[in-house]
Formats: C-alpha cells, structure tokens, sequence
C-alpha cells in the first residue's frame, strides 16, 4: 500500500466554462481513475472521496471534479435542470478526459471511469465515444439505463455494483447489462441502499473498484 497523495486543485476551461477538480497522483501510479458524480452532488461527496482514497492506496492516481460550473449548480439547486441533461455530462466528461490525455503528469496513464448515479450514465456515453481511451468502468448504484441506446457501443469492461435494497436501480442494471457488447459483471452488495450508507457496503465498493481497475488498467 503506498502513502496517501496530496490532491491539487485544477481548473479545466470548457467552451468558455470552467470547471474545477482535485487531482492525487500517487508516486509510481499504475492507472487513473477519473470520478463522474451523479445528480445533484460534487467533488466533494464523501462516499466519492472514500473509494478515491482507496483507489490511491492501490496506486490509481485520481480525479474527481465537477461537471457543472458553480453558477450551474447554483441553478440546479433549484430547477434539477443541469443533472439530467446526459448530453452537457457527457460532453463535459469528454473534455476532461481530452486535458488528462494531454497533461504531461497522466497522460501516459491508462484511464477508467468510476460513475455514481447519473454520472454513470456520461460515464457509458463517454467510453463509448472514446474506445481507445477508455479502459475500464465501474458504476455504483448508477442509471445507466440513461445511456440508452448508447450502451450497445461500450467497448470497456465496465462492473455494475448495485445495493440489494436499491430494488428500481438493480432492475434498471439488469436491463443495461443485457445491452452491453463488453465484457460486464454486475454485482450486488447485500443489505445496501442507493447511498451504500450501511457499515461496510462502500468498503465493499472500494474493494470491487479497485480489483476490477486492477485488472483492465494494467494490461
């Protein structure tokens, strides 16, 4: 297990927006992982930021950032308007793994994408524009069914984790998992909501996180 990295802020500029991230970089870091919150949340999610800092235990640099602008999510806030809009995340999300292909301090690393929610859906729609790039996804209590009809263009190996109690999510994962070409696992964590709130379920996130980035981004 290595020491823990110190995140630096970044701010990435977007079609005249900006967003903004923390990114950790672990010394002799053998794959990054980029996070994708979902709806109404941010960089800032504890339960993100808890399975980042495992990742980077196990050597995964990492980037957590938000898809909207401050502004935006003053207004989302308010009107829900932004989180739903796929297209604007998945964008947004394209961007952003654009600049860490181009940044001189990962862009010799393979990349993953780890989304929640709604983030999991930009997440699939990504990878699916980028199949080169993208070589690894994890969902967690994600709505990958918002990724409709893009599903069946996923190359990367994506895991699907879903809480036994979380039971509209875990019918809306089977039907992705059906519709995925790649190669996919889906996983259920018993006695665990949407928010693996309960003592242990997100450690248990970590884990299959992390063995499943070690598998597809060291190849």
């Amino acid at each position: 297990m290595s020491l823990l990295p110190q995140s630096h802020s970044i701010s990435i500029e977007i079609e005249g927006k900006i967003v903004k991230g923390d990114l950790a970089i672990p010394e002799e870091a053998i794959g990054l992982v980029l996070f994708v919150h979902g709806s109404g949340s941010s960089r800032m999610s504890p339960r993100n930021q808890y399975v980042a800092r495992a990742l980077n235990q196990a050597c995964f640099s990492t980037l957590l950032f938000d898809l909207l602008t401050k502004e935006e999510e003053e207004i989302d806030i308010f009107t829900a308007e932004f989180r739903f809009d796929i297209g604007l995340l998945t964008n947004r999300l394209i961007k952003v793994t654009e600049w860490i292909k181009e940044n001189s301090e990962t862009k010799n690393l393979n990349i993953g994408y780890f989304g929640a929610s709604t983030g999991a859906a930009a997440a699939l729609l990504a990878a699916a524009q980028l199949p080169k790039d993208i070589k690894a996804i994890v969902s967690r209590g994600g709505r990958p069914d918002l990724a409709d009809a893009g599903l069946k263009n996923v190359k990367a190996p994506t895991l699907l984790i879903v809480g036994g109690e979380d039971y509209p999510v875990i019918q809306m994962n089977s039907s992705a998992l059906e519709q995925l070409p790649c190669e996919k696992k889906m996983v259920i964590v018993p006695g665990a909501t949407h928010l693996f709130e309960e003592p242990g379920k997100l450690e248990k996130v970590a884990e299959l996180a992390q063995n499943w980035f070690r598998e597809h981004l060291t190849r």
